[in-house]
């Protein structure tokens, strides 16, 4: 059964508090959503990583997506550990509903002016929360904030890759800024959703995550509602690096890849970009002209597959021998030296 969360705003009890911030403010609650499905091999490990944040005044929500393994016995364990910090949701009659239905569920139980994310495989560095709230605080205009990223492999004995998030760093960046400069639309590299702090009223704003985003349109989700917030505030992409990223086979990213759906998701998430913009009444030309450009290979498929077959026999050369990395000019970094900041 669902918790009752018609109470709404800041939880008094947890929101109340004054831990030293040195701005003489109580800490807002920052609302941590944690969405799973079937994770019982990482999972324990990232609640952990949230339990052991320096930042005192969080909440912990674990939103089951229909699991079948031992993850929810999990879930439900630490949150009777932990009453009152840490709560347990799940869908009526513990269904399958997907990614973003399931952020949207914890979106709407969220208690915090503050929301962040963490999947189930990831890991934080202690003080991720602390870091990016005094930023959110010396910038009230901000709806989100992100940092660099460890794309993590040395936990399976593979590379570990530093990738900074963004095109600018370490300054607000004015909407629509980021959604041009940023992939899809962009070359620079987009937010990790395990890494973002959001303001909740932004989230609510642009209405969450896009739940349609299904099945293998997933490895888009939270593209579409990243494209949403950077029309609607500004966004900061920290040098700072507070996250983890578990790197692994059977992510949906990689998984969408090894099966050829990549090209089909993509146009999907192209087409639906376009249809938001013309419903939300958004006159930008240089919008219209780069998913247009983004679009291009999918309204030439013959021509751009002949164009871009020296990449993709290269591409899967460096895949097979471990080299990947090279076509995106990705330095690997040691684990053990891992520096603070790119």
């Amino acid at each position: 059964m669902l918790p009752d969360v018609s109470t709404g705003g800041i939880s008094m009890s947890m929101g109340s508090a004054i831990s030293g911030n040195g701005t003489g403010r109580p800490d807002p609650l920052v609302s941590t959503i944690m969405i799973f499905l079937d994770a019982e091999a990482f999972m324990a490990e990232a609640i952990e990583s949230v339990i052991a944040q320096t930042y005192p005044n969080w909440e912990l929500l674990l939103v089951d997506d229909g699991s079948t393994d031992p993850s929810t016995a999990i879930a439900r364990e630490f949150a009777s550990r932990y009453p009152g910090q840490i709560r347990y949701l799940e869908h009526p009659g513990h269904v399958n509903r997907g990614m973003s239905a399931t952020r949207n569920l914890g979106i709407s139980a969220a208690r915090g002016e503050l929301i962040s994310f963490i999947d189930s495989d990831d890991i934080w560095e202690p003080n991720k929360l602390s870091d990016q709230v005094r930023i959110m605080r010396e910038h009230p205009e901000l709806g989100m904030v992100c940092g660099a990223v460890l794309y993590w492999g040395s936990w399976s004995g593979d590379h570990d890759f530093l990738i900074p998030t963004g095109h600018v760093f370490d300054r607000p960046v004015p909407q629509p800024e980021a959604l041009l400069a940023l992939y899809p639309l962009g070359k620079a590299d987009a937010p990790c959703p395990s890494d973002v702090m959001i303001r909740a009223d932004v989230l609510a704003r642009i209405g969450g995550f896009e739940e349609h985003f299904t099945g293998e349109k997933q490895a888009y989700e939270d593209q579409g509602c990243f494209s949403k917030l950077y029309l609607e505030a500004p966004v900061f992409f920290s040098s700072t690096v507070w996250l983890k990223y578990r790197q692994h086979r059977t992510s949906c990213l990689t998984t969408v890849r090894r099966e050829g759906q990549y090209a089909s998701v993509r146009l999907y998430y192209l087409s639906w970009l376009k249809r938001y913009l013309n419903t939300r009444g958004v006159a930008e030309p240089r919008i219209d002209e780069a998913i247009n450009r983004s679009m291009w290979r999918y309204a030439h498929p013959v021509i751009y597959r002949l164009l871009t077959l020296p990449y993709r026999v290269l591409e899967e050369i460096l895949w097979r021998v471990g080299k990947h990395h090279l076509l995106h000019r990705r330095r690997p970094v040691r684990p053990a030296g891992q520096p603070g900041r790119v």
